[in-house]
This record gives structure tokens, sequence and C-alpha cells, in this order.
């Protein structure tokens, strides 16, 4: 049993001019007595809670960010007018901080035999899935005085998927593409492209693209055009060992590795390219293989969703062997990884020539901008000692960054909100260059 603020306040009201007027327990019992009797029978015409029936419907996925509807339908078989507050509990990180309160919890009336239906809005501030929990039902009497309250497991799963906020760099990503495929007047011709079709002179294409042979055969001009080589195999692989869960900003590493990942594979798939992608850092964390162009974008996106940091060091050696057993074939395989000095000497760079003797090896990282304002800073005793400790940073990660390349691989290291169009760039470039 819940007693409300009411029954309070009539006690108090009538308690204070018994005290006043008559200060006896007489005066208490003639107060207090009908009172008690009032609560007894409004709690006992309160709708019962257990009997209730309770149904879920509404989204199961939501981009982070974004406003996810769950409907709760709430059935009364019951004979007694419900009358209730209701709450729908979810976890913490479901709402924005301070909105918990206004979103889980719902005032409704349900005759006996009817069905109402609630919505409860979720906000996620984070990935992953959310899982609901208990729905707490406080049910009161026709008076207000008392309530029946019980609790119901009604289960649902929200899916809160990455952001992708990167898309946004994809129109301009394609545009380039279209360029080296030799589909626009701009021909990009790099080493080990394969030759496309002819078509006629338009002015401002370059010279050395005329066939001769073809042109004297016709009365026009015509040129060679060049596209890529298609149908590469791509490896994205993601390092979620404990490097990953340090914030740059207000920005995982890991989140901003993976909207990396996402306009990578949208790119790929759009040039003709296979994706395949491994999350690794002592186990595989997430993995999809072999998926059509058109399937391999959602189901990365719901791959990568549940995936968090794992504060453990990245097994490197197994890492390695996973990659060599994802791609049996030349590939390219794009590593997200950090660029710090003791875990890529110990760990990455003794077993980096295994990958590169086989494969095309992109190693890309995110690099903390507050490191560069660091190295700038001037003015003061602790500015000075900032700009050294910035300048001593950004030395060691160039550093690693050259061992890196003088074991074969190609670096990107950017700040996060630049890693994914530089990332997508490089791509770009060792398409053109006909290094796939």
């Amino acid at each position: 049993m819940a007693l409300t603020g009411r029954t309070a306040l009539l006690a108090a009201l009538g308690s204070l001019p018994v005290g006043i007027l008559a200060p006896s327990w007489t005066g208490l019992l003639a107060v207090n007595a009908p009172l008690s009797l009032a609560i007894l029978c409004d709690y006992v015409l309160a709708a019962p809670v257990r009997t209730l029936q309770f149904t879920r419907s509404g989204d199961t996925n939501v981009r982070l960010g974004e406003t996810a509807e769950v409907q709760l339908t709430v059935t009364n078989p019951s004979r007694r007018k419900l009358r209730a507050h209701l709450r729908d509990a979810w976890p913490p990180s479901s709402w924005s901080a301070g909105t918990e309160q206004a979103a889980s919890r719902h005032r409704l009336t349900v005759p006996a035999g009817e069905r109402r239906r609630l919505t409860t809005f979720l906000k996620p501030t984070r990935r992953g899935d959310r899982h609901a929990e208990r729905v707490t039902v406080r049910s009161f009497g026709p008076l207000g005085l008392a309530a029946r309250q019980g609790h119901h497991q009604v289960p649902w799963t929200v899916r809160v998927l990455p952001p992708f906020t990167s898309r946004k760099h994809l129109p301009s990503r394609l545009s380039r593409l279209r360029e080296l495929d030799g589909r626009t007047s701009v021909l990009t011709r790099g080493e080990g492209t394969e030759f496309d079709s002819l078509r006629a002179y338009v002015p401002g294409d370059d010279t050395r693209s005329i066939d001769w042979r073809a042109t004297a055969r016709q009365s026009a001009v015509a040129v060679r055009t060049w596209r890529p080589e298609r149908d590469r195999h791509i490896l994205i692989v993601l390092d979620t060992g404990r490097t990953s869960a340090g914030r740059v900003g207000d920005v995982p590493r890991l989140d901003a590795c993976l909207d990396a990942a996402l306009l990578l594979t949208a790119l790929a798939t759009r040039a003709g390219d296979r994706v395949d992608l491994l999350a690794y850092d002592r186990r595989v964390r997430a993995q999809v293989q072999g998926r059509s162009a058109g399937e391999v974008l959602s189901a990365m996106v719901n791959a990568l969703a549940p995936v968090e940091p794992a504060l453990v060091e990245t097994d490197a050696r197994g890492l390695t062997a996973a990659v060599l057993a994802g791609a049996p074939r030349r590939s390219l395989v794009v590593l997200l990884t950090g660029l710090d000095a003791a875990p890529v000497e110990e760990g990455l760079l003794p077993v980096l020539r295994r990958l590169t003797r086989r494969h095309t090896v992109l190693v890309a990282s995110v690099a903390d901008p507050h490191v560069e304002r660091m190295a700038k800073a001037r003015g003061t005793v602790e500015a000075v000692y900032e700009a050294a400790a910035g300048a001593r940073d950004r030395a060691g990660r160039l550093r690693t960054a050259e061992r890196l390349q003088h074991h074969g691989a190609v670096v990107v290291d950017a700040t996060p909100d630049s890693l994914a169009p530089a990332l997508a760039d490089a791509y770009l470039a060792l398409k053109g260059a006909g290094r796939l």
C-alpha cells in the first residue's frame, strides 16, 4: 500500500482543530478512525496491478542522436477502473541528462476491460543495445488516498546505431570516384588502371588519351577512357583494445574510427569493391564477411553498434593471424588503430611485415587536436610546459608513422572530424594509382 499526499493533508487538517480544541486520545481517534476507514476502502476499490497485461511495439533501432518511439499497451482485465501513474524504466543513457523523469513517467486512466497505449520517447546518448527495465504501476483508488503498487517485466530492446555523420562527405568523394572511372571530362589515369572505352574528344581532354588509330578510322577525334580496377577486396580492421577507449574531445577514439569505416565502406561498394570487417582486441568482437554491395553497409552498422572498447592490450599476433585468415588473397587492409609509440613498437611493428608482404596496408589513427594547440601555446610558464609536452607527443607520433611507412604501410593520422574524409581520400589515391 502507498499513501498519497492527499492523505497526509487530510490528517494534518483534521488533527489541527483537535490539538487546539480537544487535545486527547478521543479527539485523535475521532479524526483518524474515519480517515483510516476511507483509506482502506480506497485501497480496496483501486484496480489491481498484478492482473494488468502489457505488450510493446515500436522502434527496434535508432541512430545515435535521433529519437525512438516505443509504445506500451496497457490492458485492464479487471472490473474496476484503473487510475494510475506508470514509470517505464530504461537505462540512464536512454535519455539526455535531466530528461529521464519527464520522458519515463505517464498518467493514464483505463476503464474496466479496455486498453490504452502509451508512447515513451527515447533519445539515447550512447551506442549499443538498450534493454527495457521493469514497468512500475501505482494504481489509485477513487478518493486518491491510497494506491496499490507493483511492477512487471515487459522486455524490449532498442539498438542504438552509429550516427554516420561522415556521410556528408560521400557526394564529393563519389564525384572524385567518377573522375577516376573516366565518366567525366576530367580523366585521371594511374598506374595499373584498365582500359574502359572510346568516346569523342571534348575540349579539356588530355591529348595523351587520343587514340590515333581509332581517329584515323572515323571522322571525329577519339579518346581512350580508363577506369580503376574493380572487384578488389578491402578488409577493414578495427582495433578495439585499450587505446580505442581514449576520448579525443567529446568523441571516443573508437567512434571516430567507426565513422571513418562506414564512409570507406559506402565509397568502396560504390566503386565496385568487396568490403569485409573485423573488430579485434584479444578475440573477435565483430565480423562481417561475404555480404553483397547492397547489404554490407547495413550489416556493418548493426555489427558495430554494440561494440565497446576492451581495456586490454591488443594481441597484435592474434590480430595478424585473423587478418591473414580473413584475407587469403591480396587485399587492401585498413587498420584503424592508435599511433602510441609503445603499443605500436612492441605489438604491431614486429608483425607488420607479414601483412605488407601479402597485402597493401593502410594504417589510420585519430590525432588529438589539443596536442597541436598545446604545441603552439605561448605566453605563460604553464603554456611553455604544455608546448613542450605537445611537441614531444607530436614528434613521437611522427616517428611512429615513419617507422610504419618504413615497414611498407600507408599512414593516415587525422583529427576525429577529418579522419573519415582523409581515409576516403587515401583509398581513392591508392585506387587511382592501381595499388589495390
